[in-house]
């Protein structure tokens, strides 16, 4: 992989258009070149994989563009791993209001998660209620422990991402695993649960293509 390049093989390398490249540098997402010329500059490596994790954040991760900016502004701060992850956690959760769950759905879901420490207003809490209240108005009743397994399972999710993170060396590395883990985290647990489940069901029930 070429170390320095002109912004026309850092197209060609990453697969972004010149007019993205110019748009991520307009808007803040890319960090700018080194001046090799009045109207020229160079970028390296380090352009390249903010690009690409640019594109993860928006393509993949299904950020908008705001939100990107917000979370990579987040990575380029100094700011502590916790409010790092607080950053993440609200670009890709959708506000709730508490008054729109029902206190069934919460008492549900604080039962599975006690000794978590999650506040009132948290919005994974608000989520999964909101999740747990819909199960159960779509006729599905009482879930037979079903919640409580995926409250262990996220758990158990949550502690590897945190020893992915662990695993890196400095501040800035570490929020970058943060920020981009927990964007793609989501996608790439679903799914794995989608493979999961296929595996499973034929497992149980058998394949009913298979004679």
């Amino acid at each position: 992989m070429v170390s320095i390049m002109k912004i026309s093989e850092l197209s060609h390398e990453t697969g972004a258009t010149l007019a993205t490249i110019k748009f991520y540098l307009r808007e803040g997402l890319l960090h700018v070149g080194e001046r090799s010329a009045p109207n020229q500059a160079t970028y390296g490596e380090a352009h390249v994989r903010r690009i690409h994790m640019i594109r993860a954040l928006t393509d993949v991760g299904g950020l908008s563009v705001a939100e990107a900016k917000r979370v990579i502004d987040a990575i380029d701060s100094d700011l502590p791993l916790t409010r790092a992850f607080e950053i993440a956690q609200s670009a890709v959760s959708e506000h709730i209001d508490p008054e729109s769950v029902d206190a069934e759905a919460l008492n549900t879901v604080d039962s599975a998660i006690a000794g978590w420490g999650c506040g009132p207003e948290d919005p994974g809490r608000l989520a999964a209620a909101r999740v747990v209240m819909n199960f159960r108005r779509a006729g599905q009743g009482a879930d037979s422990g079903w919640f409580a397994r995926y409250a262990e399972a996220a758990r158990l999710v949550a502690e590897a991402d945190l020893d992915l993170v662990e695993s890196r060396s400095g501040l800035a590395a570490k929020a970058e695993t943060v920020v981009v883990g927990t964007v793609l985290g989501d996608a790439l647990f679903a799914a794995l649960r989608r493979s999961a489940q296929a595996a499973s069901t034929v497992r149980r029930y058998g394949d009913p293509g298979r004679k």
